[in-house]
């Protein structure tokens, strides 16, 4: 499914759903999800920003996801699903999709957001794929939701089997320091921003106190993962 022709500079929120065809009834709705909280510090006449919409439309990509695989996988153990979902719903693979369908560009964000390159930062990416989960969930229900996300499902699972990413990234790094004599990996967090229900964490991981790798993700798990992934990514330059 092509998602890009012809997208213009700041895209307005009809032209995004019509790209997307997405037939959305609530306009406001869909503005509403794209709008990143900084975007209300010089738009007084913002109402909300997107992060309400975010955490909804986590919870809506959690399960539509699980029953995707459910059906898709019929012989695929508990534990497996578990983890192929995990790998979905990911920051990495989240902010992917946002990249897949050029989301960045209809961002409603503050200037000093925008100049600082929060149309590309993958935590703003993930968080605004999720609102605008949320957003066509709330708009026009599950069967919408479905039927946007399954082109992009597909093409997604096939790259998660041909990279290995079903494998644990935190043990593959332990496997790794160890066959190489190092010491444990050691995992820091660096930041955790953002609401309650929705916090952003960052995550650095250590060997032998020189750091290997950065990650976030919307818990200290995930980001320690994604930390533990861009490790062996560069790991295996060597």
């Amino acid at each position: 499914m092509e998602y890009t022709q012809g997208i213009p500079k700041d895209e307005s929120p009809r032209s995004l759903a019509q790209r997307l065809g997405l037939p959305f009834s609530n306009y406001l709705l869909l503005s509403r999800a794209l709008t990143h909280r900084s975007y209300l510090n010089e738009h007084p006449e913002a109402i909300e920003d997107n992060e309400r919409l975010e955490f909804l439309g986590d919870a809506v990509l959690d399960f539509l996801v699980g029953a995707w695989l459910y059906n898709h996988y019929p012989e695929m153990a508990e534990g497996q699903l578990t983890k192929l979902r995990s790998a979905l719903v990911c920051t990495d693979q989240l902010a992917a999709f946002s990249t897949q369908i050029k989301l960045g560009q209809a961002m409603k964000m503050g200037r000093g957001e925008v100049e600082t390159g929060g149309r590309q930062r993958l935590a703003l990416l993930c968080a605004t794929f999720e609102a605008l989960i949320g957003a066509i969930y709330l708009d026009s229900g599950i069967p919408a939701v479905s039927r946007f996300m399954e082109p992009l499902l597909e093409p997604a699972v096939d790259q998660i089997f041909s990279s290995g990413r079903m494998q644990d990234a935190k043990s593959k790094l332990q496997e790794w320091v160890q066959a190489h004599g190092n010491g444990a990996p050691t995992y820091q967090t660096v930041s955790a921003d953002g609401p309650d229900h929705a916090k952003i964490f960052e995550v650095e991981v250590f060997i032998n106190g020189q750091k290997h790798g950065h990650g976030t993700g919307h818990s200290k798990q995930v980001a320690a993962k994604a930390a533990a992934q861009e490790a062996l990514d560069g790991l295996k330059m060597y």
